[in-house]
């Protein structure tokens, strides 16, 4: 039997029009519950991080690169929660559960390209702290404005062209039997495991960008941090060691939490015929916790972004 979602194909099957976001499997029946969290979540992640941003960009003593890959993560991070959040929220609360086919390709586009960016605004704030604490006084000469916005073309480019073929090769499947995806967002492995052809192609790309983008990030993150190590480990004053090390600290934690959890979303998804959930759970928290995170740790833990805060805030209240 046919349904609206489908439209008769080569006169013997049905080809796919639209997808349906069944949501967070196995629990279907009160996933509703889990939308004021998530909302929370979202309104933290939205407000912290154009915060971050506003205070960066008007107070004068934050004009530096570290501050300015900070600005610039905001950005990113207020991007990849946008991505995911409103249509995530219109399933738990409106039952809107219909994507086309396009939409759905375009956020599947989106995330891909916003999670490389995170990936790699990371691995340029880790050379900025390699640059600092290895090479001081070069510093100024080679983290300079131009360097920042050189640093940031290149990662739009990378990840805006390079996650192309990850949607274009999904949008090429067939799709010609059921439309149900078991998640309450676009992934590329969920959507495509819909197709009725091959879908290897698509799983080898995504493996082999994953490698080439945030796994050469990461290596590139470890290596300059193993520098970084080895360069305070050969001071003499253990109070300039550690003064070192805490300018390196929020950056360490994000970096921590932020690929530990691409590993565990890994590991559950190969668990996940037997528990679907799990995965499912760690995809959307994946994209939503680090953008609420990440304005948190740094404002707890940088003083001078702090103090930033508190005048911009007052300034506000006082304009008032």
């Amino acid at each position: 039997m046919m349904t609206p979602t489908t439209r008769h194909f080569n006169g013997s099957h049905f080809q796919v029009t639209e997808f349906i976001l069944m949501g967070l499997p196995g629990i279907y029946s009160w996933q509703h519950w889990l939308s004021l969290p998530l909302a929370l979540l979202y309104l933290l992640a939205l407000s912290a991080n154009l915060l971050i941003f506003i205070t960066i960009w008007k107070e004068p003593k934050l004009h530096q690169p570290m501050y300015q890959f900070l600005s610039i993560l905001s950005i990113v991070d207020m991007g990849l929660a946008t991505t995911i959040m409103p249509k995530i929220l219109a399933i738990f609360w409106f039952d809107a559960k219909s994507i086309s086919l396009p939409e759905c390709f375009a956020q599947i586009y989106a995330i891909h390209c916003f999670v490389g960016m995170e990936s790699g605004i990371f691995l340029c704030m880790a050379f900025d702290r390699y640059v600092a604490i290895c090479h001081p006084l070069r510093y100024p000469t080679i983290v300079t404005n131009s360097f920042v916005f050189k640093a940031t073309a290149f990662m739009v480019l990378r990840n805006g062209l390079g996650v192309i073929p990850v949607p274009v090769l999904a949008a090429q499947r067939d799709y010609c039997s059921s439309n149900e995806i078991e998640h309450c967002l676009c992934s590329n492995l969920g959507v495509t495991s819909l197709s009725c052809d091959d879908r290897r192609v698509n799983s080898i790309c995504q493996m082999i960008m994953a490698l080439l983008g945030m796994g050469s990030d990461l290596s590139m993150i470890i290596l300059s941090y193993a520098f970084i190590l080895h360069s305070v480990l050969k001071l003499n004053s253990a109070e300039a060691a550690s003064k070192a090390l805490s300018t390196c600290s929020s950056h360490l934690i994000l970096i921590l939490f932020f690929y530990t959890v691409i590993v565990v979303l890994c590991v559950t998804h190969l668990a996940g015929r037997k528990f679907p959930l799990i995965p499912v759970l760690f995809n959307v928290l994946h994209n939503i916790i680090p953008p609420a995170l990440n304005p948190l740790v740094y404002a707890f833990r940088t003083q001078d972004l702090r103090l930033g805060f508190q005048k911009v805030l007052l300034t506000g209240i006082k304009s008032k």
